[in-house]
């Protein structure tokens, strides 16, 4: 049984609220889950204490077990200390698409025939 921790939401419409929880991964979002571990209020202030709240020990003693945080599980155990989270760095991402440097390379042509022209024309 491949377990995850994960976000289970509740609260009303417009509402979240999120409870941190381990469950089997087939289960669907909100529905069984095997233990109840922390809760996440994304409506607080970021710097409110009770935004998220962890049973750190609880979660520990899961992720030793073979238990997988999903991604935004992870960047809450990584802020508490209790996971490490590898920053992830993708360099293709940065770069321009293929038809933006396209017209960077054409816009460059333009300015350099601009200027050769700019130059014969003062000679």
């Amino acid at each position: 049984m491949a377990l995850k921790i994960r976000l289970a939401r509740g609260g009303s419409k417009k509402r979240p609220y999120y409870h941190v929880v381990l469950a089997d991964a087939r289960s669907p979002r909100d529905g069984r889950f095997l233990e109840n571990l922390g809760s996440w209020n994304p409506m607080l202030a970021k710097d409110d204490e009770k935004r998220v709240q962890l049973n750190a020990e609880r979660i520990k003693h899961w992720l030793d077990n073979g238990a997988q945080p999903t991604d935004r599980v992870l960047r809450f155990l990584n802020e508490a200390g209790v996971a490490k989270r590898e920053a992830k760095n993708n360099p293709i991402k940065a770069k321009p698409g293929k038809r933006a440097q396209e017209r960077a390379a054409e816009k460059a042509q333009k300015a350099a025939d601009a200027a050769a022209a700019a130059a014969d024309a003062a000679e």
